[in-house]
């Protein structure tokens, strides 16, 4: 990264969701990295000793200019969310930048089979949980001259655009995503709030590494013809 974007970073707050592993992990390193002199981080996500571990990894590799809070969040959880902001250290209550990336993938069933509680706990993370992190934040990015001030980035997914198989419910939660994100930004667009979707493919974080896991007990138990034949978008 250049020192450009380096100093643009000085003196930002930044809260990272789902930061323990994968997407979130590899934001807060990067942000860490780019401005090690004056930074604060929020790492935010339900397994908070794997959180203080990376705040370790990120005080060992940039020294102690970046100064990070593990907080234990579950971002599915209405009450948590509400409460999220009051209960940070004042010092990091001043939020810069959000980067919305808690999100799960659950199951490989097909309609009419998905189970009730796999459809919930998916769209409870990976939208109601993304809107209700907004919603908290977003007022303190309005309070700011201008209008507002402020970055929403939120996680998205190509899989909101070439879903697949037995993946309907993550590839609609992902759409769901994707369209909050595109109103939220036309109702921002006077102010200075910039609202960004990235849009990964599959990483490998633990949830997905499950699934894989799955998928390959699947295939033994039916059958299935060897993977080579079969197409992408059911390997996914």
């Amino acid at each position: 990264m250049s020192s450009a974007m380096g100093k643009r970073l000085e003196g930002k707050t930044i809260v990272v969701t789902g930061a323990s592993s994968g997407i979130g992990r590899s934001t807060a390193m990067e942000f860490a990295r780019t401005s090690p002199k004056n930074l604060k981080l929020v790492l935010a996500a339900r397994r908070i000793e794997i959180l203080k571990q990376v705040a370790k990894d990120i005080e060992k590799e940039v020294g102690d200019g970046v100064k990070v809070l593990p907080f234990k969040l579950d971002v599915s959880s209405s009450e948590e969310v509400r409460g999220f902001v009051n209960a940070l250290p004042v010092e990091f209550r001043d939020i810069d930048i959000l980067v919305n990336n808690a999100g799960l993938v659950k199951g490989l069933a097909k309609a009419p089979e998905i189970a009730e509680e796999d459809i919930n706990i998916m769209f409870a993370t990976n939208v109601t949980g993304l809107i209700n992190m907004t919603q908290a934040i977003l007022p303190i990015f309005k309070r700011r001259d201008e209008g507002g001030r402020g970055d929403i980035i939120n996680i998205g997914s190509v899989a909101a655009r070439e879903p697949y198989a037995g993946g309907s419910i993550y590839c609609a939660t992902k759409t769901a995503v994707r369209t909050f994100t595109d109103a939220l930004r036309r109702e921002l667009v006077a102010t200075r709030i910039r609202v960004i979707e990235i849009d990964p493919g599959q990483v490998e974080t633990s949830d997905i590494m499950a699934t894989r896991r799955r998928q390959m007990q699947y295939m033994r138990e039916w059958s299935t013809p060897n993977p080579a034949q079969l197409r992408p978008q059911e390997m996914q």
